[in-house]
């Protein structure tokens, strides 16, 4: 079984947009949740403060259209949904910690 996410992993990210961004503005973010362990949705609900239900399930739809994730739905009941990460999707965790590494040093030296 996967750890569960850490509900304060973005707390300390800023609020501001950001100057560089993959895909729509939750993207990183959904593809950093999911970088250890397939999620449900309500696992990535948790730490995306600020999402709301109807724009997750558009992020994840687009993503999955963008064959970046995988939506697997088990025959169970009630029934589960989990997202993983497809190769494609794996394939952004390097350029996104490298421009989180950027935006960090960014701020530091604009501030």
């Amino acid at each position: 079984m996967n750890h569960p996410l850490d509900p304060d992993m973005f707390a300390n990210c800023l609020p501001l947009r950001p100057p560089i961004q993959i895909g729509g503005k939750w993207t990183a973010k959904i593809v950093v949740c999911l970088s250890d362990a397939p999620r449900r949705f309500s696992e990535l609900e948790t730490v995306l403060i600020g999402i709301t239900p109807k724009v997750l399930t558009e992020s994840l739809r687009a993503m999955q259209e963008s064959k970046l994730i995988t939506r697997t739905t088990y025959d169970e009941h009630p029934p589960r949904v989990e997202y993983a990460l497809t190769p494609l999707g794996r394939s952004l965790l390097e350029p996104i910690a490298v421009a989180c590494r950027w935006i960090d040093h960014f701020v530091k030296e604009s501030a």
